[in-house]
């Protein structure tokens, strides 16, 4: 069965009759930019023949991968029932900070204070520069920006860079931290 706008996602695998298989890497209101194995195309799922190269699950009308299905319905039941994995190692994330907590206190003493899992604010700050360089890509890639446009919006990429240097103490290793180079 074709896939619709609606049913598809960033990071979506899917299959295409004549281009194979590929990720779904941007979304529009009707079209969808898919990494296929020979190039990058902009697709109209709702005439392209696309399927879905991956398992599925729909539960009233919601439809998903199957293995971020499965994914989050295990971190929901570990989380409902309070298990917590122990000497869990997050990936990137220096030796000293596993398991630490961000404590956001605020001025006024009447609110209370959120404490945030320093493996879920790395994982956060990892998605950020993921996306910066998928958005550096972009723009470097683009046949319809002049070299003075994307000039000028590298120049926002790299000020985004040097912003989150703050952050450069969280990673275990220096070739992931941000840089404005």
């Amino acid at each position: 069965m074709p896939l619709k706008i609606d049913n598809l996602h960033i990071g979506m695998r899917v299959r295409h009759p004549r281009y194979g298989h590929g990720v779904v890497k941007a979304l529009t209101e009707h079209t969808a930019d898919i990494a296929f194995d020979d190039a990058p195309r902009t697709l109209d799922p709702a005439s392209a023949e696309l399927e879905g190269a991956e398992a599925t699950a729909t539960l009233r009308e919601l439809e998903m991968p199957l293995a971020s299905f499965v994914r989050q319905v295990a971190h929901e039941v570990v989380d409902a029932l309070g298990i917590e994995k122990k000497d869990t190692i997050v990936e990137g994330l220096a030796a000293r900070w596993q398991q630490g907590t961000l404590l956001l206190q605020p001025a006024d003493s009447s609110l209370q204070p959120k404490d945030v899992p320093l493996e879920t604010f790395f994982h956060k700050i990892v998605m950020i520069r993921n996306n910066l360089r998928v958005l550096e890509q972009k723009v470097n890639a683009s046949d319809k920006l002049s070299e003075a446009d994307k000039f000028d919006m590298q120049q926002y990429i790299t000020r985004c860079y040097g912003s989150l240097t703050t952050f450069n103490i969280l990673f275990k290793n220096k070739e992931d931290q941000f840089s404005t180079k």
